[in-house]
């Protein structure tokens, strides 16, 4: 299928890296002015890399980017990673980034702690060593009883006794946290369960609805929104998931680009009301469109 062509001046990435471009999906007809944009949040799983291999060259991209001048943000509700090694991760493809460029879904966890509870404290987590540290460097400590929180998040090392406590700590009366609904996480394999899977087994047992944190509840793209210092109309949020990445971009009235690089198809992506910006093949093809590239 054909694109509409994104106004605005043009720079020339090579014919090379263009090559290498997989077919375009679909573009509303709706014509975005380069000028509009002055900001990206991109997800990052799905959209960057599946597993430990990226999607596209990476370093190329954000070349391209630099040379149009967006500033960038990263927004994933993976919160398995702390900050340090998602720019190690980015390094690692030779992509720069700056730790106040990362917002995880443990970003958004240590920003609801704070604000409810002054001074840290006893919490029990189900999660990995992302959530787990960030926790820490704002006073909040792994604990089993007399906690003041209980939250889940995606953990590949989860077992019954985790859910246990985790049921039996939040059926007392303990506010309960959930990172992130996303029911599925991308590799290269395939398909794996993901944190909404974990949260969804403890709702059940517990009959008690999380606070979720992560996207597509605001939060997320309000921090990034705020570290940029960009309105959400000049801000264009790449994604994967259209219920998680897409509806928070909406709900912010940020420009969105859903691409088919992760977990959803292009029948799943015609599907998604509101219709957004742009449907298409990865973060490649979006950045085609934006370099005048046809």
């Amino acid at each position: 299928m054909g694109c509409t062509r994104i106004s605005g001046s043009s720079i020339n990435p090579g014919a090379s890296f263009y090559n290498k471009v997989p077919q375009i999906y679909k573009v509303m007809q709706t014509v975005i002015n380069r000028s509009m944009v002055q900001g990206m949040i991109l997800d990052m799983d799905g959209v960057l890399w599946r597993g430990d291999q990226a999607i596209g060259d990476l370093q190329r991209i954000f070349e391209i980017i630099d040379n149009i001048g967006w500033k960038v943000t990263f927004a994933t509700n993976n919160a398995t990673r702390n900050v340090q090694q998602y720019i190690d991760g980015l390094a690692s493809f030779h992509v720069r980034a700056q730790p106040w460029q990362v917002i995880t879904s443990a970003t958004a966890v240590t920003h609801t702690l704070t604000s409810r509870f002054q001074g840290g404290g006893a919490v029990h987590i189900v999660g990995e060593q992302g959530v787990i540290e960030a926790c820490a460097e704002h006073g909040f400590y792994q604990a089993d009883t007399d906690v003041k929180a209980v939250i889940v998040g995606f953990d590949r090392n989860l077992t019954y006794e985790k859910l246990r406590k985790a049921t039996l700590l939040i059926r007392s009366g303990v506010l309960y946290i959930g990172t992130n609904p996303d029911l599925t996480f991308p590799t290269p394999e395939g398909l794996i369960p993901g944190a909404g899977s974990i949260l969804a087994a403890v709702t059940a047992a517990t009959g008690i609805q999380p606070v979720v944190v992560g996207k597509p509840e605001p939060l997320m793209y309000q921090i990034a929104l705020e570290r940029m210092a960009i309105p959400a109309a000049n801000v264009l949020v790449v994604g994967d998931r259209p219920e998680t990445d897409i509806a928070c971009a909406q709900q912010m009235g940020c420009l969105t680009a859903l691409v088919l690089s992760g977990v959803t198809n292009a029948a799943q992506a015609a599907a998604w009301q509101p219709v957004p910006d742009i449907i298409t093949a990865d973060l490649v093809s979006v950045i085609q469109m934006f370099s005048g590239e046809s």
